[in-house]
């Protein structure tokens, strides 16, 4: 990959300072200001990694019959595949200094861009408002140990009591406010969240240890899959789908991490800092949450998937408070950084000289609310394949496109000024590409009867049943489509629509 760093000039700025596509926040990074080495990129990813969805993607897949060693494996294999988008997707960014919206605009068009935009900014608000939910979580058990209050299930059309919603709102205050606060706030939260959830993740590994009476009753749950087991022989069509859902774990960041690499130094910096803090820590952080999961059917006799939960079952308040208290401190950090830096870029776009980076995070807090996220974690089925899989079905056919236009179509060349031009060289029909509306709407539909099949409105004999379970691989098929098509449609239509 070649490190050569495109800019623009100082008159180049200054000229389009009038432009409707061009704020300080979308503006090109100056190579002066691109100071993120390698090390950055790991730090970034360890950080990220080491999140409490992680824990309850792994410990999801035991409680849908996988083995210890099963779930790990299709974790890691999940993140090496979308390693490989990540890190070119992340090319443009650092050749350019550009955010993903900017990126979109070769592609989708200048007004066109704000779909895909968009579609990513709306799943990062289900993220943003999970991670908000985890915390609030963590919360009320603190206020329920100090006040001794009684945890009780709702028993309303919403799921959740006013106590936890209560909780939930603080913590989405607290949200806001750093992000009002700006970017060295979220820095400052970074560099301390990575120690104290591996911190507290060693710990449960560790009273899970003991608990269980060592690693061997822990990671002997036997797959549901084996032979003998309720579900045997039904593992690969488990594995698939669950494997689509590991990569759409990170298809967010897959599409915008062109967010983070408009900082690097260099090509070489972002993809080895990727590679390295990527698939390792999502294994190994992945594996606490598998061990401990098998440990509470062991202690407990019942799958415990939610490390909440776990934790609420200290009998000792100081040692749960100062677990719940780090818990909350590190959901915080990476919820500003995985959740809100993109979606509020990607909120900008569609009005640049209104929307700024902080109007954008409000956006994002607020549809994260409206979105009620406890719903899309109410339970492990629901989380990988109604949540994980029917986003990475959106998801998957953009990325086909961004890497098909800038890597095969435009072999990673733009013209960086003409990216902030209204009727320049990306407008295409009216500032929208039809070509690539096109491939995202045929990459996609494939995908639509399996959702519907999923969530229960529409019937499994609908459809032809090889339709229906392509919805078991919709990042994969949609990514696949959308690329080709593209590329066929753009050599048949040239650079005009």
């Amino acid at each position: 990959m070649t490190s050569i760093i495109a800019e623009l000039s100082e008159l180049e700025h200054k000229e389009l300072q009038g432009s409707g596509l061009y704020n300080a926040d979308l503006a090109p990074v100056a190579a002066a200001e691109r100071k993120w080495r390698a090390f950055s990129f790991a730090a970034l990813w360890i950080s990220m990694s080491a999140c409490i969805p992680t824990y309850m993607l792994a410990s999801s897949l035991i409680g849908g019959g996988m083995n210890w060693w099963q779930a790990v494996l299709t974790i890691f294999l999940g993140n090496l595949i979308v390693l490989v988008p990540m890190v070119l997707n992340a090319h443009a960014g650092t050749k350019y200094g550009i955010p993903f919206p900017v990126y979109c605009r070769a592609s989708f068009g200048t007004k066109g861009a704000n779909i895909p935009a968009v579609l990513r900014a709306l799943v990062a608000c289900g993220w943003f408002g999970i991670q908000a939910w985890i915390g609030g979580d963590a919360i009320y058990r603190i206020c329920a140990v100090i006040f001794h209050i009684h945890l009780a299930p709702a028993h309303n059309f919403f799921g959740i009591t006013p106590g936890q919603f209560l909780c939930f709102m603080f913590f989405w205050g607290i949200n806001m406010f750093v992000i009002y606060k700006g970017i060295d706030t979220i820095r400052f939260l970074l560099n301390i969240k990575a120690p104290l959830l591996i911190a507290l993740g060693l710990a449960l590994l560790g009273w899970a240890y003991v608990q269980a009476g060592g690693f061997g009753p822990m990671l002997s749950q036997p797959s549901a899959f084996a032979a003998g087991q309720p579900k045997a022989g039904q593992f690969w069509s488990y594995f698939f789908p669950a494997l689509t859902g590991m990569v759409g774990f990170w298809a967010t960041l897959s599409l915008n991490i062109p967010d983070f690499s408009r900082y690097a130094v260099s090509q070489k910096d972002q993809a080895l800092g990727q590679a390295l803090g990527l698939p390792l820590t999502m294994a190994l952080y992945s594996f606490i949450g598998v061990a401990v999961t098998s440990a509470t059917t062991v202690i407990y006799h019942e799958t415990l998937w939610n490390p909440v939960d776990v934790l609420t079952r200290f009998k000792n308040p100081g040692v749960l408070i100062v677990a719940m208290l780090a818990l909350v401190i590190a959901t915080l950090a990476t919820n500003i950084a995985a959740n809100v830096v993109s979606p509020a870029n990607d909120f900008a776009h569609l009005a640049p000289q209104k929307i700024s980076f902080r109007m954008g995070g409000l956006i994002t807090g607020i549809i994260g609310i409206l979105m009620m996220p406890w719903k899309l974690i109410a339970d492990p089925n629901g989380y990988i394949f109604t949540w994980l899989i029917a986003y990475s079905a959106l998801l998957g056919p953009v990325g086909g496109i961004l890497i098909a236009d800038y890597f095969v179509y435009r072999r990673r060349t733009f013209d960086l000024k003409q990216l902030y031009v209204t009727d320049g060289a990306y407008s295409f029909t009216g500032g929208v590409s039809l070509t690539a509306v096109i491939a995202l709407v045929a990459g996609v539909l494939p995908s639509i009867p399996g959702f519907l099949v999923n969530v229960k409105l529409m019937s499994a004999t609908a459809a032809p049943a090889a339709v229906v379970h392509l919805y078991n691989y919709a990042w994969f098929t949609g990514f696949a489509i959308a690329f080709v098509l593209y590329l066929a449609l753009r050599r048949m239509t040239g650079a005009q629509k």
